[in-house]
């Protein structure tokens, strides 16, 4: 099954291995370019080299990949690993000539999921080495956007082997339900969009915010994940807008020591103000949260993958 398993996917396996290694080579000629470009502007020359241009170019591409690809990858390895697995089968009436041989259809399609799902994990993870290698070349772990920016956060850590493996799990789901490749494509593409962005939104309550008030310096928390703010009365009370009869917003109200002249009134009056962040120190706690929470959704998906398929043979 497993030899049987490469002979039937090995076009995906090896395009995925394909961009791999491209994405790869992007990656690793645009750090070497940049790292020239910084000992060319550090050192005395007049003039820099004539890959100056070029190599800033291929920089921010990488960089700005990192936006996109989180969100492109999974919904392609969902299309085009996850849905014509079962699609493609029931479509052309294949399977049942596979399905009557002398491997039964459960050990057939576990050994599919398991082999594949398996092979997409690795290449997430060898997606995230590669990305976190690169990010942390230019910008330190606790200075840059690795916990902030969600482009950057789904691109390392865990989070795109798990994304890699929900996607396929989705696909495999679509393609047993609709029984057609292109209706269950776009099903799973839609599903991966809708998915991404449900855990963007919901990520900000995978742990209590920090209460952070203004009068405390927190610039040691360069990477934080800001949730709110508020105005915090003498009472304690909570409130998210100014309040404006207490220092009314005008023409007249002019700016104070480079504060906003409404904020410095309210200050001056003994209110507060208060924001609700994540620290860069739950970087893994949130890496595992959202891993268990696309760990679940894949075996929920593969158990009907699995109940439907095996029950459609019976």
């Amino acid at each position: 099954m497993i030899w049987l398993t490469w002979r039937q996917h090995r076009g995906q396996i090896l395009t995925t291995a394909g961009f791999l290694l491209a994405y790869g080579a992007l990656l690793l000629v645009s750090s070497i370019g940049k790292s020239r470009v910084r000992e060319c502007a550090a050192s005395a020359v007049d003039a820099c080299p004539w890959f100056t241009a070029g190599s800033t170019e291929l920089y921010l591409l990488a960089e700005h990949s990192y936006g996109w690809i989180s969100l492109l990858i999974p919904a392609l390895i969902g299309a085009f690993w996850g849905a014509p697995l079962l699609a493609r089968e029931f479509e052309r009436g294949t399977d049942q000539l596979a399905w009557t041989q002398a491997v039964p259809p459960r050990r057939w399609l576990l050994t599919k999921l398991g082999v594949l799902g398996g092979l997409l994990m690795l290449g997430g993870l060898a997606l995230s080495a590669m990305a976190s290698a690169w990010y942390a070349a230019f910008t330190p772990a606790r200075g840059g956007k690795w916990f902030s920016d969600l482009g950057v956060f789904h691109m390392v850590g865990v989070a795109p082997a798990f994304w890699w493996l929900f996607a396929f799990a989705l696909g495999t789901a679509s393609g047993a339900l609709l029984r057609k490749m292109l209706p269950a494509m776009a099903v799973t593409v839609t599903g991966i969009v809708l998915a991404v962005y449900s855990l963007q939104s919901l990520s900000d309550h995978y742990a209590e915010p920090v209460r952070v008030m203004v009068e405390e310096r927190m610039d040691h928390f360069q990477d934080v994940r800001w949730v709110g703010d508020a105005w915090v009365a003498l009472s304690g009370a909570e409130t998210e807008s100014p309040p404006l009869d207490v220092c009314p917003d005008g023409p007249d109200v002019r700016p104070v020591g480079g504060v906003d002249g409404q904020a410095h009134c309210l200050l001056e009056k003994g209110y507060r103000f208060a924001s609700y962040l994540h620290p860069p120190s739950r970087f893994w706690r949130f890496q595992w949260t959202e891993a268990g929470i696309l760990l679940a959704g894949s075996a929920l998906l593969f158990g009907f993958t699995v109940a439907r398929t095996v029950r459609r043979t019976r």
